[in-house]
């Protein structure tokens, strides 16, 4: 198992899309959490739920599907940033996804935001991953 978080939450939940898995358990870090917030309150996740065992801490994801076939919200998430690679843009260079169908989530100076947050607050970043 790697030391990036992020990467392995995207896998996990990507993995559970696949499967039209209803939930998914990921590692409750304070990156994690911001992310699942941000999908959260962009419609891509259905619910969040905090959980506690011996020590550790679990977000339970309920992953969100449309219609009788359960075709996933989540069309695609891609992890950008790398630990080994990792890319900062300023935000005139911050792209749009799908032409705005899509988010790209911008780990900032102020917090972990999306790229219209970024680019209304003309703040850049390192770009984490994007989700459409």
């Amino acid at each position: 198992m790697s030391n990036d978080t992020i990467a392995n939450m995207i896998t996990s939940i990507r993995n559970a899309n696949m499967r039209k898995n209803a939930k998914v358990r990921v590692p409750a870090t304070g990156t994690n959490k911001s992310i699942v917030k941000i999908l959260f309150r962009e419609g891509f996740i259905e619910n969040v739920v905090e959980q506690k065992e011996n020590n550790n801490s679990f977000i339970t994801l309920t992953l969100r599907y449309r219609g009788r076939k359960r075709d996933p919200y989540i069309t695609a998430l891609k992890r950008i940033s790398k630990p080994g690679l990792r890319i900062y843009l300023n935000h005139r260079e911050v792209p749009e996804v799908l032409g705005g169908m899509g988010i790209i989530i911008i780990s900032t100076p102020f917090g972990i935001m999306t790229d219209c947050e970024a680019r209304q607050k003309r703040i850049g970043g390192e770009i984490l991953c994007c989700v459409w």
